[in-house]
C-alpha cells in the first residue's frame, strides 16, 4: 500500500513553467512505476507522462512531449513533473499515480494504476 500526495500546483501565466511533487509514504516508491495523469473541466482524464520503476524509461503523451519532463528520485520517494512553456490548455487538475508492475514499458492507461494521489490544480491565464 502506498500513500500519494501532490504539490506544486498553482496559477501561472502561459510560458511560465511549474513543477509538480508527488510524494510517496507507507511503502518506498522505488517499488513502483510512476505516472502522471490531468483532468481539465467537463473532460476525462487522460495520460501525461510515465515512468518506470527504475527510472530507466518514460513516455510522453504528445501534447506534451517537448515541454514536460517526468523524473524520480527513489531515495526521497518522490516523483516529478517538470512543465515548461505553459499553454492555458494545460489547465487542469493533476493526479499522480501507482503501480506495483515492473514492467520495461511505462504505463499510460489510468486503468493500469492501482493507487492515485487526491491531485493539486494548476491553472495557466493566457
Amino acid at each position: 500500500q502506498v500513500r500519494l500526495v501532490e504539490s506544486g500546483g498553482g496559477l501561472v501565466q502561459a510560458g511560465d513553467s511549474l513543477r509538480l511533487s508527488c510524494a510517496a509514504s507507507g511503502s518506498s516508491s522505488s517499488r513502483y512505476a510512476m505516472g502522471w495523469f490531468r483532468q481539465a473541466p467537463a473532460k476525462e482524464r487522460e495520460f501525461v507522462a510515465a515512468i518506470t520503476w527504475l527510472g530507466g524509461s518514460t513516455r510522453y503523451a504528445d501534447s506534451v512531449k517537448g515541454r514536460f519532463t517526468i523524473s524520480r528520485d527513489n531515495g526521497k520517494n518522490t516523483v516529478y513533473l517538470q512543465m515548461n512553456s505553459l499553454k492555458p490548455e494545460d489547465t487542469a487538475v493533476y493526479f499522480c499515480a501507482a503501480h506495483a508492475r515492473r514492467a520495461s514499458v511505462p504505463s499510460t492507461g489510468s486503468h493500469e494504476y492501482d493507487y492515485w494521489g487526491q491531485g493539486t490544480q494548476v491553472t495557466v491565464s493566457s
